[in-house]
């Protein structure tokens, strides 16, 4: 049995109830999924972490039938095999069971993932898109903790490997806790409530990036593969290209013919003259439609690739 596995309710395995699964409106609740595959539809996990007004903790972790058969790199990550979720409730029963719940409080996730896996699930089973406000923790973390930028990164690990928590990571259960965890910790750190955390910052003139080029690391398990990131990752862009290197690929600054994958993170809207991918994305598209074999992913299926290899 996994850590933390006994502090949360679960879904009965016939679906009929989710015991212990919180009801109300919370102060936030954050929110993890594990998939089964790199498609952010491929729920098999969901972890809930409900904090209320007195900063108290209500717990809940279910697993959930993805109805794919689970890729042996995403079991590598998380654990979790076929006969595990054999029997467990669909996505369609969960979201039935947890909607009002998720709907009634601001939901945090670390990164971007977890809000697009919802989105996804949702649309595969043609369900109402989750109606909710999404908050993400890095964010909340880069404020409480800007020194860890270049010494371990705002990463759900070392964020936590900071404050000293541990915890089971890739457990869905775990990793909320943890998420929920940093919240707390960055309001106790930084004086600031949960709605200053996340208030907009103030307007400033965006300076261009330098552009990050990296050499790859001798021998590598990448060895032959050309990065391309672009977007807005949870990790700096310079930390990304150092993992991508030490695994063996070539990191470029722009799409090229050398280009074989190309890594997206969240866009800015505003900074991509009203296109919704950015100038970087639109140019893999096109290579790819010459005949050029780039491989397009997001930035959590990348940090699987890299901490798997």
């Amino acid at each position: 049995m996994r850590a933390f596995s006994w502090l949360f309710g679960h879904a009965a395995r016939d679906g009929s109830q989710f015991e212990g699964l919180p009801s109300g409106r919370f102060r936030f609740i954050a929110v993890d999924v594990e998939t089964a595959t790199a498609d952010p539809a491929s729920i098999c996990q969901i972890g809930l972490a409900c904090i209320d007004h007195q900063n108290g903790f209500h717990l809940f972790s279910t697993l959930v039938d993805p109805e794919v058969p689970i890729d042996y790199r995403n079991r590598a990550i998380h654990g979790i095999c076929d006969g595990d979720v054999r029997g467990m409730p669909r996505f369609p029963v969960a979201m039935a069971a947890m909607r009002e719940l998720l709907e009634a409080s601001p939901l945090v996730e670390h990164s971007s993932f977890d809000h697009r896996a919802f989105a996804a699930a949702c649309a595969r089973y043609g369900l109402p898109p989750l109606s909710a406000s999404w908050h993400d923790s890095v964010r909340a973390a880069r404020n409480a903790w800007p020194h860890l930028k270049g010494n371990g990164g705002h990463g759900l690990s070392s964020v936590c490997a900071h404050l000293a928590l541990e915890f089971d990571h890739h457990d869905a259960g775990a990793d909320a806790y943890a998420c929920a965890s940093i919240i707390l910790a960055a309001e106790a750190e930084t004086g600031a409530s949960f709605a200053d955390l996340f208030a907009p910052a103030p307007t400033a003139r965006r300076q261009r990036s330098e552009p990050v080029r990296r050499a790859p690391s001798p021998g590598g398990t990448f060895e032959g593969c050309a990065v391309v990131f672009t977007g807005s990752l949870s990790l700096s862009r310079k930390e990304a290209a150092d993992l991508a290197a030490a695994r063996g690929m070539t990191v470029l600054a722009g799409v090229t013919k050398q280009t074989t994958l190309l890594v997206v993170g969240d866009q800015d809207l505003s900074c991509l003259a009203g296109q919704m991918k950015s100038s970087k994305h639109r140019k893999a598209e096109a290579c790819i439609a010459n005949g050029q074999p780039i491989r397009i992913i997001g930035e959590a299926e990348f940090l699987t690739m890299v901490q798997a290899g």
